[in-house]
């Protein structure tokens, strides 16, 4: 990498020759020669052939400032930064987002003479969303219906042979379908509904080919080599990118509150139900600590992952509410939590859900209420016991 000046770099130069720069909050390629692109860009959008930059944008104006338009549209907006980039805003094409550019990463894949190269920035902690969860906008009455958060994944995916108009948008569903396995891997939640993210509300996806490569392919599935080395690099790539950009990680998901707080179970809820029911005496600060070592014990976090699959099983209707029933009491007994309450069967999937929901609320509670964090967490060294 060169540096070329302060928050100005040469991030890296592909395969094809064409440069990668970050410079005024963004990342840009500069395309050289016949290039199709097929991109969500709100300006030059589409499918095109004449394209000579496309770019990612970071649109924060900084902490605690809201984000604003410079132009009474989106389009017209990404229009006037493009110009701000020094770019040609009829043949330019940009996404953008709320991470920050620092933070991108950028992932290569290659066999024999066909290389992809994933740049990626992301971040879905406070706007994870899931296919088919309840809309946040309505553009038919150009207004919002709850509060659009800011978190978004874009991605610049460049593939350096050339690819069929139908090979190109079969490369975007690939693409996604990466994205999504890589949030599937992090359990990363919905933060509309209780199902895990497959994207953001927010995200943007720019696709690049050389149609001036002597190689022309038109497949980009799963059965495909090219389908499988855009598969690795913008799994690897949006992975890295959430780590970089908040910290998501493997590591950081070891918590059996992160396992189940897309259910409405969070540290907040069980603090409001510790203080109002008899306990042993912790205040907020102390209750932190103790909720913070419990919840990232092994076995409890194991248990806590597969009772939350249960609970996904059951909404998708792949049990029914008395098979989860009865394998929700074998796992409350593995974690040393009180069983369930109700002995008859629910009439539903929605009364099975809350039945098991609340179960785990009073089991989480009976392990904070009686908990010495002293002895509960398990030290450095020590092998982890299979019960609780």
């Amino acid at each position: 990498m060169n540096k070329m000046g302060e928050d100005t770099m040469l991030l890296t130069t592909l395969c094809t020759g064409e440069e990668v720069h970050r410079y005024k909050k963004s990342i840009v390629v500069f395309l050289n020669g016949k290039r199709k692109t097929l991109a969500t860009s709100p300006h030059n959008g589409g499918y095109r052939e004449n394209l000579t930059a496309v770019f990612n944008n970071d649109a924060t104006r900084g902490a605690g400032v809201a984000t604003t338009l410079d132009a009474p549209t989106y389009a017209e907006h990404m229009a006037l930064l493009s110009e701000k980039l020094g770019l040609d805003p009829d043949t330019s094409a940009g996404i953008s987002t709320a991470a920050q550019m620092e933070n991108v990463s950028i992932k290569s894949e290659r066999y024999k003479d066909i290389t992809v190269t994933a740049i990626v920035t992301g971040g879905v902690e406070v706007n994870g969303g899931r296919a088919g969860d309840p809309a946040s906008w309505d553009e038919l009455e150009n207004k919002a219906i709850e509060y659009v958060k800011h978190g978004t994944i874009n991605i610049i995916l460049h593939v350096n042979v050339d690819l069929s108009e139908g090979a190109l948008a079969r490369a975007m569903v690939m693409c996604t379908e990466a994205k999504t396995v890589a949030l599937q891997e992090l359990q990363a939640p919905s933060r509309y509904s209780m199902g895990l993210a497959t994207g953001s509300g927010t995200d943007g996806t720019i696709l690049i080919a050389n149609a001036d490569s002597k190689i022309h392919l038109t497949n980009a599935g799963n059965h495909v080599k090219l389908g499988e080395l855009i598969g690795r690099a913008v799994k690897d790539a949006v992975t890295e990118a959430l780590l970089l950009q908040s910290g998501l990680s493997p590591e950081s998901q070891h918590n059996a509150l992160k396992r189940v707080d897309r259910f409405g179970i969070t540290d907040d809820l069980l603090w409001a139900q510790y203080k109002d029911s008899p306990n042993d005496g912790l205040n907020r600060a102390r209750f932190s600590d103790r909720i913070d070592k419990l919840m990232r014990q092994d076995m409890l976090v194991t248990y806590t992952s597969l009772y939350a699959h249960l609970l996904d099983q059951m909404m998708w209707k792949l049990l029914s509410p008395a098979e989860a029933i009865q394998a929700a009491g074998v796992l409350l007994r593995a974690m040393d939590m009180p069983p369930l309450k109700e002995k008859k069967h629910p009439a539903d999937v929605m009364d099975g859900l809350h039945l098991l929901l609340g179960a785990l609320m009073d089991g989480f509670l009976s392990l904070l209420g009686a908990a010495n964090p002293e002895s509960t967490g398990n030290k450095e060294g020590e092998e982890t016991d299979d019960s609780l």
